[in-house]
């Protein structure tokens, strides 16, 4: 596995590779959920290239940017174990300059769910995967379907901007308690753990309701919010795949999205149907 940290030396590296490039970005912390999209890149594609970059652009002031889990030898063991052929593992000044251009999200996708509490979230989010892919230029590149709003509108910029690289939803993967696997749940004591299970609990009795057939909205979000107390909810909100606002469920168009803050760690889920 080669290592770089400066862009143009990567760029000019994988200009040479001929082989089809599988891309996939992360902020490291590596866990089975990122080597799920590393698997599956590698069945895709002939070369794999694993970014780890913490983003600070996309944080907000009094984030978690400067205590954001890091373990960049663990991760490097990760990647070799998983047979990635490029590791980019770049610092800020590597990507960012004082005078920047920058995205914009889209003004109503872009400043809805996580976005309407984490405005301008979703700007850095765009600008250094725009970056990325720049450097890259991958035919492929891989996310996760738990951040299905940030899966969006990488989507929705790939299609805006006439990018080349296909984008490649996978599955979110999970604890065998159910909790969805991510970073930041490295803060949550055992104790908060626990009470993170409501959230893929609500979701499997939104499941349930709709196997029964209950199709309302309110209904659903009514049963989920019960399941959800006593826990601070950011939102629990049921879209169709292009992110608009649903009043009846459309089985193979919905999304089912929650957000949850236990004790002072904010957690994404969702199920899509």
């Amino acid at each position: 596995m080669k290592i770089f940290s400066d862009a143009l030396e990567l760029k000019t590296y994988l200009k040479a590779i001929t082989k089809s490039i599988g891309f996939v970005p992360t902020m490291g912390a590596l866990h089975d959920g990122h080597l799920s999209l590393i698997k599956a890149a590698k069945k895709e594609c002939e070369f794999v290239v694993v970014s780890i970059f913490v983003n600070p652009t996309q944080f907000l002031e009094g984030e978690d940017l400067q205590k954001y889990p890091s373990n960049n030898e663990a991760d490097k063991r990760v990647c070799t174990y998983a047979g990635v052929d490029v590791l980019f593992l770049p610092k800020a000044e590597d990507i960012y300059e004082s005078d920047e251009i920058t995205l914009i999200a889209p003004p109503i996708r872009g400043y809805v769910l996580e976005g309407a509490t984490r405005p301008g979230h979703f700007n850095g989010v765009l600008t250094v995967v725009n970056k990325l892919f720049n450097i890259v230029n991958p035919d492929y590149a891989y996310f996760g379907k738990k951040d299905a709003q940030q899966l969006h509108l990488i989507a929705l910029m790939v299609k805006q901007l006439f990018m080349s690289v296909k984008i490649v939803p996978i599955d979110t993967v999970r604890e065998i308690d159910g909790l969805a696997l991510s970073s930041r749940n490295i803060y949550l004591s055992k104790e908060e753990h626990k009470e993170a299970l409501k959230i893929s609990r609500s979701l499997y009795e939104a499941s349930n309701m709709l196997r029964s057939g209950e199709l309302e909205v309110q209904k659903i979000k009514e049963v989920m919010k019960k399941i959800l107390e006593p826990l601070e909810i950011g939102y629990i909100e049921i879209l169709n795949y292009e992110f608009e606002v649903i009043d009846e469920i459309e089985i193979g168009n919905t999304i089912i999205l929650v957000e949850v803050i236990v004790g002072k760690t904010r957690l994404l889920d969702n199920i899509w149907l």
